[in-house]
């Protein structure tokens, strides 16, 4: 079974809400998931938490807009996934909150790189034609992607954000760990409830076409949700004489997002090559001298395209005129970026803040000083090569 070219992630057509509501010419009323009616995922919901007052201003803001016209209006949703935003609205809005910042992340992790998880303007999908290709970058963006969704939603679980669900209900009474007894209190974030909502908004797409790129996305999406749970941690207040510890309140927080993408970006790095199986339920690896892929491992089918030149049908913007570090053999090195095309230097003239000093109370006072520096950016292909890609 080869793999069919991907739909992007419908996560990232969530990234509307951030910005208010979609054009009502985005996407058809009832389009491609209309034509399937799928009954919607069953989720164990725990009791409403007391809202927090931003509820009630967004509350009013989709009601005054419906939840109905706005989730149809989203492009690339499928029916699932629409009667999971009509039905959640909230959690569709921080869905849209937390994709600015898992994006960020994305693009911080391959601001050296190549391909630096550019995204486009006026376009649903946001990464555009690359996520086509069932390279490891779109296994990172997938990945990527439904990590942030699971940290979004917990985080707004955490912070009463939220109708359906609170702190964690089973972090209560006495635990132990190495360190002795404990008493649970805080607030727990409640990681498996956005692991579960994340696994049955994101997963709903690829469950709705079997194809060999389907049980891809899937895999990597779990992957993207497992390595947030990975780093959850315990977080503990002392009680007692002059804070000696002999009691101890604690709750399980989730750790700063960049630890996720910091391990996601590892298992970029070492990514496995796979083919499907005879039977096409699973995969086997593309070179039988790697190791089999195991559920923590990202996994691709295709090779990754040149993104040394603009290749629009591949999705790539090519290197020319990106930043590059002229003492660096790294790939933010010019050698590398500019894939030996040669660089540009161009001197310019910064103003940065300088011999600040803190003022009793309570400032920090600086001056401004310029400062002269060389910038390099790569050389444009010569314009026969360029030709050739677009």
């Amino acid at each position: 079974m080869q793999p069919s070219p991907g739909c992007p992630s419908s996560v990232v057509s969530i990234i509307c809400w951030c910005h208010g509501p979609p054009s009502p010419r985005s996407a058809p009323a009832g389009g491609e998931g209309g034509r399937h009616r799928g009954a919607a995922p069953v989720l164990a919901l725990p009791a409403p938490a007391r809202l927090h007052p931003a509820v009630l201003s967004r509350a009013g803001y989709i009601g005054a807009l419906g939840a109905r016209v706005i989730c149809d209006n989203i492009p690339g949703l499928v029916n699932k996934q629409r009667q999971l935003c009509q039905r959640y609205p909230d959690i569709m809005q921080s869905v849209g909150e937390g994709a600015k910042e898992w994006i960020r992340e994305c693009q911080h992790q391959f601001r050296h790189h190549r391909w630096n998880c550019s995204t486009l303007d006026r376009d649903h999908t946001v990464f555009g034609r690359v996520m086509l290709r069932s390279s490891r970058e779109a296994a990172f963006v997938y990945a990527i992607s439904s990590a942030g969704v699971v940290y979004a939603i917990t985080r707004a679980c955490s912070q009463g954000d939220l109708k359906a669900c609170g702190c964690d209900p089973l972090k209560r009474g006495r635990a132990k760990d190495e360190r002795g007894e404990f008493d649970w209190g805080g607030c727990s974030d409640n990681i498996n409830y956005g692991i579960r909502f994340a696994k049955a908004f994101v997963d709903a797409k690829e469950k709705k076409v079997k194809d060999a790129r389907a049980l891809m996305n899937l895999h990597n999406n779990r992957c993207g949700r497992m390595a947030v749970k990975r780093f959850l941690k315990l977080e503990c207040k002392c009680h007692g004489v002059s804070g000696s510890c002999t009691l101890r309140t604690c709750w399980l927080a989730m750790s700063d997002f960049r630890k996720t993408g910091d391990y996601l970006r590892k298992k970029y790095n070492g990514a496995i090559q796979v083919i499907m199986n005879q039977d096409g339920t699973g995969f086997t690896v593309a070179n039988k001298n790697f190791r089999k892929p195991t559920k923590t491992d990202l996994v691709y089918f295709e090779n990754s395209p040149d993104y040394c030149v603009m290749d629009k049908s591949a999705g790539s913007l090519g290197t020319a005129g990106r930043v590059c570090n002229k003492m660096s053999r790294g790939t933010d090195g010019c050698e590398v970026m500019c894939c030996g095309r040669g660089y540009d230097t161009t001197r310019v003239t910064r103003i940065t803040k300088c011999e600040c000093k803190f003022h009793w109370c309570c400032a920090v006072r600086c001056k401004e000083c310029e400062d002269t520096v060389d910038v390099h950016t790569c050389k444009a292909p010569k314009r026969a090569e360029w030709l050739d890609q677009t």
